[in-house]
């Protein structure tokens, strides 16, 4: 293997050859200069239509990497040394760990990125230093493509998840007879079918076509939400309830898997903010929308306001899943998307080289793999992992409806104002997400992101399991509430970025610590959220207290493996590390 410093040059043949390849790359620049200066402007529209299947399905693009075996030396040289002028072959730094200091285990990024990488940072960024245009034009399309319409799918799947709540205090309740702890048991039958239906994706998320499954998974749950707006009885209800579970359940770590083959470490955490805002907006504009529904529509053609919403979210989601098919692009090695070039496709992968991600599964190992499933099982991504996303997953008590229940109990508004003041707590929640994952991108610190969010959350929950406050301290802490998920994409990118040097063993993990995870929400629910202890919820609010402090202590731990993952595979990072001291001590 040839490595080339940032100024050295391959052998050229001769000076005359050499002059001839510079001219003939001149001439090849004006061209392609000429052809892009001449391209109509309809061209933008009309190349990604001739993408299309009989002129309605994307297809896979069969795009073949450009460095291949058919090289010969002399062309091989040549790229290696146009990759460099790029800055595509990243320098090395030798580094000597003898007075290694012992608060440098805080620093997560030490063995991740190298001083010249990390030195291209800036927090105020939203590109890398280093990014080219034509890198810059790339991430522009996916924040376009993958994070703005991910934040769609994110909203619409909790605005069917979440207006459960809000048809419980609009009426609901009273229309098919609940009692007791009837709420909980049918979130709970929720969460049994989006946890059931998880299993499959561990194959699916790298072995399908994502830009179909999704968007179809979407149109399916749409119905069934349409189905709820007809329930006569809590059976009925909690069918419809389950049916809406199973075909919600790949969506987030879907969408997350998906960053993790497009984004680069810097990148992540950002986009996957951006993306978990839509579960906000939909807890938000839900109860937006109940109220307004309530006021204006509610027994319109006989039938109430909590039924006209299953029907309006419906169509919502409807119209999302379609534009689906068309925006989700697949994966860099799968591509689907009518809207990016070959070249474009092409540079998504070296970006991926670049972060020391793999984006290829090994064509003969198959999904019951033994070595596959002995490497998952003696790891400790998948014991670590798993139990750090349980601590996540338990440490919000926003899906409880507690916030809702309370300031129905005030008794002292409308069904509509209930609605509209349940609004508040997700929008300042917001805040909180956009905070929290700035922080961690921006300043290379994503344990710090968990631990300030954690603090807050805590406070919070806190507060609300003393109970016998002023009621200025109760609404204080409901605004926190959103504290504890607000940290979510900061671990599913750092999860990401842990498991990223195989798609198939990431893929297993993510669904793996995600099933669990939630699989605890599903039993811990029935015993701490009871309904009939609403809204008090002493259990609740002190079991999501503990959770949320395991959390921060756990992350440290999570740290720990993860320096030492990083420090074994410092070199591809372009990190060599030396000691000088034990050097000496041998001589």
């Amino acid at each position: 293997m040839m490595v080339f410093s940032k100024n050295s040059r391959p052998p050229a043949a001769s000076q005359d050859e050499a002059v001839a390849e510079d001219s003939e790359d001149k001439s090849d620049d004006t061209c392609e200069e000429k052809v892009q200066t001449q391209m109509p402007v309809g061209s933008l529209v009309l190349d990604p239509l001739k993408r299309l299947k009989w002129g309605i399905f994307p297809v896979e693009r069969h795009v073949v990497d450009k460095l291949d075996a058919s090289d010969s030396e002399q062309e091989s040289l040549a790229k290696l040394a146009e990759a460099e002028e790029s800055h595509e072959v990243q320098e090395v730094e030798y580094r000597d760990e003898s007075n290694r200091k012992w608060y440098k285990f805080f620093d997560e990024y030490e063995y991740r990125q190298n001083k010249n990488r990390r030195g291209n940072h800036k927090w105020y960024h939203w590109f890398n230093k280093d990014d080219t245009p034509a890198e810059r034009k790339l991430v522009i399309k996916l924040d376009i493509l993958l994070c703005f319409y991910s934040l769609m799918a994110y909203w619409v799947k909790y605005l069917d998840q979440t207006n459960l709540n809000n048809a419980y205090v609009s009426g609901m309740k009273e229309s098919i007879g609940m009692k007791g702890n009837d709420l909980v048991h049918t979130q709970a039958v929720f969460t049994v079918g989006t946890i059931v239906f998880q299993i499959p994706f561990m194959y699916i998320l790298y072995k399908a076509p994502l830009n179909y499954v999704l968007p179809t998974l979407d149109l399916c749950w749409s119905l069934f939400t349409l189905g709820a707006y007809r329930a006569n009885n809590v059976g009925h209800l909690e069918a419809m309830r389950f049916f809406i579970g199973c075909f919600e359940a790949p969506a987030y770590l879907a969408y997350m898997y998906l960053f993790g083959s497009w984004y680069k470490v810097d990148e992540i955490v950002r986009r996957s903010m951006v993306y978990y805002i839509g579960q906000y907006l939909g807890v938000l504009t839900s109860g937006l929308l109940q109220g307004a529904i309530f006021d204006g529509m509610n027994m319109k053609d006989g039938l109430e306001g909590w039924r006209w919403m299953f029907i309006i979210d419906a169509v919502i989601s409807i119209v999302v899943g379609i534009i689906g098919f068309y925006a989700i692009p697949g994966t860099p090695q799968k591509c689907y998307s009518i809207f990016l070039t070959d070249e474009e496709i092409l540079l998504a992968r070296k970006r991926l080289k670049d972060n020391n991600t793999s984006y290829t599964v090994p064509v003969d190992r198959a999904f019951f793999d033994r070595k596959l499933w002995k490497k998952i099982l003696t790891s400790w991504h998948i014991y670590v992992l798993t139990l750090w996303n349980i601590f996540c997953w338990n440490n919000n008590n926003g899906t409880s409806g507690a916030y809702l229940l309370w300031i129905k109990s005030l008794n002292r508004y409308s069904v509509g104002k209930v609605n509209q003041l349940g609004a508040i707590s997700p929008a300042i929640g917001i805040l909180w997400l956009i905070l929290t994952g700035c922080y961690a991108d921006f300043f290379h610190s994503r344990w710090q992101a968990i631990l300030l969010s954690q603090i807050l959350n805590i406070t919070g929950n806190v507060i609300l399991a003393a109970w016998n406050v002023p009621e200025g301290a109760k609404w204080f802490a409901f605004m926190l509430q959103y504290t504890g998920w607000a940290m979510a994409p900061v671990l599913y990118g750092w999860m990401n970025d842990i498991c990223r040097h195989d798609p198939q063993y990431r893929a297993v993990i993510l669904v793996t610590m995600n099933m669990l995870a939630q699989t605890s929400t599903a039993w811990i629910s029935v015993l701490v959220w009871k309904t009939v202890e609403a809204p008090r919820y002493l259990k609740g609010f002190t079991f999501t207290a503990c959770s949320a402090f395991c959390l921060v202590l756990w992350t440290f731990v999570v740290l720990w493996f993860y320096k030492r993952q990083e420090r074994q595979q410092s070199e591809l990072n372009g990190i060599v590390i030396i000691d000088k001291e034990k050097e000496s001590t041998k001589a």
